[in-house]
């Protein structure tokens, strides 16, 4: 396992679509590997395989119930609605109010080639559906309602002047 380099800010890869995985080889699990290491070292929630480089349909996340593994997640259900604080591995020193489902459904592959179903409340609805958006060129900027500043950005702000 390694530590792979997070793409960051304007970087074009995060702005495209990742292909399906459609066999799972040795560097797709050395992908799942890396990706579960790098989210850890990050200390984040959530990380989708553009992040890191790879234009593939993978998504790792862990509320802090355990690392979840997707292979070609796709939505099949969503419910409610949630308007919440997000921030992004890829976006730093932004946060900012999403809305996004309170429920989600999601179907995909394990790293056995099995297919789950996973079902996701609150913080965990909303990474699934944080996660799966970078797959497809969307970074929560773009769906961002309102910015939020924290006080140590403002204190960063007045030092400034």
């Amino acid at each position: 396992m390694a530590t792979r380099t997070i793409l960051e800010g304007d970087n074009p890869r995060l702005r495209k679509e990742a292909r399906p995985v459609k066999k799972i080889n040795q560097h797709i699990i050395d992908l799942l590997d890396d990706m579960g290491q790098t989210l850890y070292d990050a200390r984040g929630v959530g990380l989708a395989a553009p992040q890191v480089g790879a234009l593939r349909r993978i998504v790792v996340i862990d509320v802090g119930e355990g690392l979840i593994e997707l292979i070609n997640p796709e939505v099949i259900e969503e419910e409610g609605q949630q308007r919440a604080e997000e921030g992004c591995l890829s976006v730093p020193g932004v946060d900012g109010i999403v809305i996004r489902p309170e429920k989600v459904k999601v179907r995909a592959m394990d790293r056995n080639g099995d297919i789950k179903e996973y079902e996701g409340e609150g913080l965990l609805a909303r990474a699934f559906s944080h996660e799966i958006d970078h797959l497809n060129g969307v970074l929560f900027t773009d769906k961002m309602i309102e910015r939020v500043y924290h006080d140590e950005d403002e204190d960063e702000e007045d030092e400034g002047l």
